[in-house]
């Protein structure tokens, strides 16, 4: 409940100047706030002077303009917890961005709608290890000095529809130094979980070497290796193009995409939604 807000009464209706009826609002002032909830044939959504119409999940609503003022905010001894938590989630969320912008073309080729929100989160767990920083200054950055950041970064995955563990049955081993993945031998067409009509699939790997103090980073991947769908053991060794010469944390990633090969040419299946991209380790 909040003080000073205003009740409203809907009464009769007016057409306005843009020939559309709406209800008239008559309110007064209240020492308390009560979310009216709007009962009308006539269903609004937005700002009509300082009230405001939506849709919730249980109907329409209306509500007046109101809240702490951002001055009041940035400058009141009151809300100091509340400025100190505002600037360690903008750091979060700009350390998230800086990793998915690093990723360039390999996340652009497996992701899922809520990645942004989960990179946030797990941004936010890391950040809570910096045992250095003041409150408020914490930061990803001196998160991952802690060795309790490895278990909570590797083996991320980018699209939770296509997790690594669910579409490949095999190990892959990381080379820290070179970047190399090496994938035990396995058959695709018993090991793979693979989606229906796909006929070849591709692995990658990258090496990114990346600083979220400074925000400088590279990104080094291996060839894009094509392989059928089809019975018959392999064991893929992919390797990068170079190591990073950055400084930075060290994170090794795999990424897996499928096709389907029509008269030679392959295409991609359902615009990546079945694509796996993980975090296999940090270096």
């Amino acid at each position: 409940m909040k003080k000073n807000a205003r009740e409203f009464v809907f009464g009769s209706i007016y057409k306005s100047s843009f020939g559309t009826w709406l209800p008239l609002c008559h309110y007064k002032q209240l020492n308390i706030f009560i979310m009216a909830k709007l009962r009308s044939l006539i269903k609004l959504e937005g700002t009509m002077e300082d009230l405001t119409f939506y849709k919730g999940a249980d109907g329409y609503f209306v509500r007046t303009k109101g809240g702490v003022s951002k001055n009041r905010i940035m400058n009141d001894p009151a809300f100091a917890r509340t400025r100190e938590n505002g600037a360690e989630f903008g750091s979060i969320a700009g350390s998230g961005k800086l990793l998915r912008t690093a990723l360039g073309p390999m996340v652009f080729r497996a992701k899922d709608s809520k990645l942004t929100s989960r990179l946030v989160k797990v941004m936010g767990q890391i950040k809570n290890l910096d045992s250095v920083s003041a409150r408020g200054a914490r930061n990803v950055a001196e998160g991952l000095n802690a060795t309790s950041s490895t278990s909570i970064l590797e083996g991320f995955d980018f699209n939770a529809r296509a997790t690594f563990g669910s579409v490949l049955n095999s190990i892959a081993t990381v080379d820290s130094a070179t970047g190399m993945v090496s994938i035990a031998a396995y058959n695709p067409l018993e090991q793979m979980r693979s989606p229906e009509g796909a006929t070849h699939f591709s692995l990658q790997v990258g090496f990114l070497r990346i600083d979220f103090a400074t925000g400088a980073y590279e990104l080094t991947q291996s060839p894009e290796e094509v392989y059928p769908l089809q019975n018959g053991m392999i064991t893929p060794v992919l390797t990068p193009a170079s190591v990073p010469t950055t400084t930075g944390t060290g994170m090794h990633f795999i990424l897996i995409e499928f096709f389907q090969e029509v008269n030679g040419s392959q295409y991609m299946l359902n615009n990546g939604a079945f694509n796996v991209l993980n975090l296999l380790k940090l270096s």
